[in-house]
Parts: structure tokens; sequence; C-alpha cells
């Protein structure tokens, strides 16, 4: 079965209606409840809410991790529903990157090869060369070409999710997911990590984040909040900070209080 051609679409996500329902026993519990929506190319998304909001649900569904119960949902231009399971994989791998909370590296495997995971399920096959090639480019690209052979033990949680971040970025997707990415970070590294996102949304990469932490969401360009598997606002930030300006911020008040 070959893959369905892309439809006209402006956006790299668009959703109509989708609705996603989980049966608990005898009870249909509905996770989410008709999300239409529409992320642009460039776009910088915090999806917010509180814990049962149906955040994850949808940041699932728009992972291709889960299929709705009903509705539409098109990735650049290719209506999920209509793929197999083997078809929604590769869709995964060519079109999207994934950064989460828990890093979810290999331990015993180092930053360099750590990177390079992903191009190994890569179709067509990526050479050995060149999957070294771009796993080195993405990791210069966030900072750490000269921890190529450091193993995440010899790493900080900052530079573990920036590992994460390469990885992500590796297959040159159209779209990266972040889930909760500065949840296991402190203030400093969560501010730095927001601003290595700034700046590869600055070179044209989509990116949708699921946040609960409103200080987090104020440095993306656009918050979308859900209560009760619905979304109940969605708007532009105008007023978006800027991470250089809050770790400046930050490192005056840490220097105040070590005065105090």
């Amino acid at each position: 079965m070959s893959e369905p051609a892309p439809t006209a679409a402006a956006s790299v996500i668009r959703l109509h209606n989708l609705d996603k329902t989980y049966q608990s026993g005898e009870v249909d519990v509905k996770a989410v409840r008709g999300v239409s929506l529409d992320i642009f190319r460039g776009d910088f998304v915090a999806i917010m809410g509180a814990s049962g909001s149906g955040k994850s649900t949808l940041m699932n569904t728009l992972g291709c991790l889960d299929q709705p119960t009903s509705g539409e949902y098109l990735l650049d231009g290719v209506a999920v529903s209509g793929l197999d399971r083997k078809q929604l994989a590769k869709l995964r791998n060519r079109k999207l990157g994934f950064v989460f909370q828990s890093f979810n590296l290999l331990a015993r495997t180092s930053a360099l090869e750590n990177v390079e995971l992903p191009m190994l399920y890569a179709l067509p096959i990526v050479a050995r060369r060149e999957r070294r090639e771009r796993a080195i480019a993405a990791l210069q690209q966030v900072g750490l070409g000269d921890r190529l052979c450091h193993h995440p033990s010899q790493l900080s949680g900052g530079q573990q999710q920036r590992i994460a971040v390469a990885r992500a970025l590796v297959n040159r997707p159209e779209l990266v997911l972040a889930d909760e990415p500065t949840g296991n970070l402190d203030t400093r590294t969560s501010i730095e990590l927001m601003g290595l996102f700034q700046k590869l949304n600055d070179t044209g990469i989509t990116i949708v984040m699921v946040t609960h932490e409103l200080d987090i969401a104020s440095f993306c360009k656009r918050i979308v909040v859900m209560r009760d598997g619905a979304v109940v606002s969605d708007s532009r930030n105008e007023s978006r900070r800027l991470a250089k300006d809050a770790i400046a911020a930050h490192a005056n008040d840490s220097h105040a209080a070590n005065l105090a």
C-alpha cells in the first residue's frame, strides 16, 4: 500500500473537529473534544492546560502515536487517518522530531551515536558517512560539537536535553514536538533551552510544545489553552519573552541574592 499523495494545505498541521474517546470499563471518556486548529510553518506554539485537559492526548495524536476517534488530521498535507501502522511509522520518521521530558537517551551510547539513531530507520537508507556528518552538524547546531564522544552520565541535564534536541533535528523534520521539555531542568537551564528553541524557530523550524508552566509558554509565539478536552483559548503572544533577556535578568537576580 503506497503512501497517499499530500493534499493542498497551507498548514503543517490542520485539525478539523478532532475527537478522541477512550473506554474506561463501560464508560466512554472523551479526552479530546471537537478540536479544530491550524499550525503554520514557522510557528512556535505552546499547548497549555491542567492535568486531564487533553493536551497530552492531543500531543500523542499530533505525533501519530495515537489515532483520533473521529475528525480530520492533516500533517503537511497528508491525511493521517488514512495510513496504516507502517505508513504512520514512515511519516513520523520523515516529518516529525520528538523531544521528551525524560531525554530518552541510551545510557551506554555516546552523544554522537544517540543522535545518529533515528537515521538508522530512515528511508531511503542514510549511508554511514552521511549519518556521521549529519549527527555532528546537529550537535554543533545545539552547541555540543565538543561533546561528541561523551556519554549521558558525563553530561548535565541541560546538555542531555540538547542531545535530545539534536536527535530530533537530525532527520530534518517539518515539525518538532516537545513534551514538557523543561520539566527536569532548573530555572536557568530551562531558559537556556528555550533560547535554543527560539534560535531554531528563527531558522524556520516549526515547534509545538506541551507545558503546564506559564513562564515557559511566555517564550513562545502562540499559546493554546485546553480545558476538558477542548481548546478554550488560542492567541498570539504579543509580549513574547526573549531568552537572552531572561538569562541576563536571572543572573542579576542571583547576584543580588548572593550579596544579600
